[in-house]
């Protein structure tokens, strides 16, 4: 999971474009997206890296979709750099899942390998390939035990934050995060291995 590629300054200017769009700034709102956008690409090529080389949806397009899904006649209703990340990261996971169920019926696939949940892949491993739609289906269930543990898979997972900029965003120690993040990657690792061993 590759680090923001924003810098420090630039994640405090969406925090503060944030509240100034909020207090209806038209031009805030507009600098916002501006600012985003190429974290949002970075997002996009790091979940498309777990996905199969010849995947059909390119960073631009899933950034497109997920900006259509966040970008509304309403207010920008989030409160800071985190807050936005973790919805982005909950349309980015909706986008390739409903991407993948298309996908699926128009074209019967072989299951793909089960992500293995590690923090850091070595840097001469590709990543491997991530079967969305198991991952959706262990992450619902998973939701059913503890909806946090979900949260903060998305967070990490989807939008890349840090286990801080999670605590502050669910308002937790950094002690709960690391704990719900190793527990839930050995709960969604064992869901989906046994669902690889069942297919096989």
């Amino acid at each position: 999971m590759r680090p923001s590629t924003l810098l420090p300054n630039d994640r405090r200017s969406i925090t503060r474009l944030l509240q100034q769009a909020n207090a209806g700034d038209a031009s805030a709102s507009a600098s916002f997206w501006q600012l985003v956008h190429a974290d949002l690409r970075e997002l996009a090529r790091n979940e498309l890296g777990h996905e199969r080389r010849n995947h059909t949806l390119a960073p631009t397009a899933l950034v497109h979709e997920v900006f259509l899904r966040l970008q509304g006649p309403e207010p920008l209703p989030w409160q800071d750099r985190a807050h936005f990340f973790g919805a982005a990261a909950r349309a980015m996971r909706r986008v390739l899942v409903d991407h993948a169920r298309a996908r699926r019926r128009l074209k019967r696939a072989g299951v793909l390998a089960a992500v293995p949940f590690v923090d850091e892949a070595p840097a001469a491993t590709a990543p491997p390939a991530v079967d969305l739609l198991a991952l959706d289906e262990a992450l619902e269930r998973l939701g059913r035990i503890d909806p946090r543990m979900v949260r903060v898979v998305e967070l990490r997972f989807f939008a890349g934050l840090t286990v801080a900029e999670i605590a502050r965003l669910l308002e937790v120690s950094t002690g709960t995060v690391s704990g719900d993040w190793k527990i839930a990657r050995m709960w969604l690792h064992r869901e989906l291995s046994k669902g690889d061993g069942d297919a096989r």
